[in-house]
């Protein structure tokens, strides 16, 4: 039986990373496999915009999980789930969101270390120990599961670089399989992220980094490149600047740009490798 962990798990080299495609819905992660990507990726704020809600705190638990689960059923790649804090402050919030996420079929999630009550950070033992209770629970599965912990304090303007190596380290060593602080300030404070683990640690490539190609990040030491929900606001924007015109100008001519349904109606169908 395919161990869809394993296969997920393989794709983490550093210095060789590999595009994790989030996806917003199963239409996206559809349309994602059938252009080759190896991996899809949830993404908390992408998904929040298709339900008509705003990012950060406002998804449950239940929701994320089940959206995730369908997007497991729409494609044969492993998926990760990308849930925020973890739906809940206590280290056995999190080791409940791991254990459902596998439950759910998914190949590994992440976890970040924000405080979504005030959005500042939980305190440097706190994340710790959530990331050590997701860990133990991800090998306590039965199956491979990569298990990714965020620090997002750099991100968020709560603390500095030199804090977020610290918990890069304390998180590789509570046993985190993959690591990530998303959007440092400078090349070079990414750069030191990269080399303060052997482990894989994941890379964020919107903002100032969209702007940094995939060999850039890869004679980085990067194992991982995710976009976040930049393409899920690529589509907004694309559809808010177009509605714009159709109900403020009275002008279609944005629609003469769309690409054919048909077109559409083949990715969707494609099986690609499956």
């Amino acid at each position: 039986m395919r161990d869809i962990g394993a296969d997920f798990r393989a794709l983490h080299r550093p210095g060789k990373p590999f595009v994790l495609a989030n996806a917003w819905d199963v239409g996206s992660a559809k349309v994602l496999t059938a252009m080759g990507a190896e991996a899809i990726g949830t993404t908390s704020s992408g998904h929040a915009f298709t339900i008509g809600k705003a990012d950060m705190g406002h998804v449950t638990r239940d929701e994320a999980l089940a959206h995730a689960q369908d997007l497991v059923a729409a494609t044969h790649l492993p998926v990760s789930g990308d849930f925020e804090n973890g739906y809940g402050d206590a280290p056995e919030d999190v080791a409940e969101t791991v254990r459902r996420a596998g439950e759910v079929g998914l190949a590994g999630c992440s976890v970040e270390d924000t405080d979504m009550g005030d959005k500042g950070s939980y305190d440097f033992d706190l994340a710790v120990e959530r990331v050590r209770a997701g860990a133990a629970t991800a090998r306590a599965l039965g199956r491979d599961f990569v298990f990714v912990a965020r620090a997002d304090g750099v991100m968020n303007g709560v603390y500095d670089i030199e804090e977020a190596l610290r918990r890069v380290r304390a998180f590789d060593e509570a046993g985190a399989d993959c690591l990530f602080v998303p959007l440092p300030a400078t090349l070079e404070d990414q750069k030191r992220i990269l080399e303060v683990t052997e482990k894989p640690v994941n890379v964020l490539a919107v903002g100032p980094y969209a702007g940094v190609s995939r060999a850039e990040f890869a004679a980085m030491g990067a194992a991982r490149i995710s976009v976040g929900s930049g393409l899920a606001r690529v589509a907004q924007t694309a559809f808010i600047h177009a509605a714009k015109r159709i109900l403020g100008e009275g002008e279609f001519s944005d629609i003469a740009t769309a690409m054919p349904g048909g077109e559409i109606d083949a990715l969707l169908t494609a099986q690609n490798g499956e």
